[in-house]
């Protein structure tokens, strides 16, 4: 039986790689990552999302020392304070370590809505450019050959310089 799932198996990629030959299809492939890191526009982008991302940081990092120094000043003034304003001390802090927090998934969801807003653009741009020299040059199929892609062997048109030279860069 499982001799038969194997001949059936090997059968059927045997016909479709039999019809794929036969469609005679124009296959070529560029590695995108690549493309996009040599567009000035995503060298912008990246250069803008560091910088918030660093303002964001040092705001955080800026509250944390505060939470720190607060938490030192409460600890040794501890022995002095009663048991209730010791309490009331340690539900601030724990309040104000969870607005930390909130800040710092704030600030996340903001970098991460940045990034799509400001790479979208750029992507689309590089994929028209991709499908427009894929298109003069008479290729049905492109295929991302970025490392670990499952790309195995790349002997087909190379389509990066081409892309490059549409874009201008």
């Amino acid at each position: 039986m499982k001799h038969v799932k194997k001949i059936a198996v090997a059968l059927v990629l045997f016909v479709a790689a039999t019809s794929f030959v036969n469609a005679q299809s124009k296959v070529a492939h560029i590695d995108v990552t690549q493309l996009l890191s040599a567009m000035p526009e995503m060298k912008t982008a990246e250069a803008e999302l560091k910088k918030l991302s660093e303002t964001y940081n040092a705001d955080i990092e800026s509250s944390m020392t505060e939470l720190r120094n607060k938490y030192t000043q409460y600890e040794n003034e501890a022995a002095s304070k009663s048991k209730e304003e010791n309490e009331k001390r340690a539900i601030e802090l724990q309040g104000v370590q969870k607005n930390i927090g909130e800040a710092q998934q704030a600030a996340q969801r903001e970098l991460q809505q940045k990034q799509q807003e400001l790479f979208a653009p750029i992507s689309d741009k590089a994929k028209a450019a991709i499908e427009k020299v894929a298109g003069e040059q008479g290729f049905d199929y492109v295929i991302d050959s970025q490392a670990g892609g499952g790309l195995i062997v790349a002997q087909g048109k190379d389509l990066l310089a081409d892309v490059k030279k549409e874009l201008g860069i």
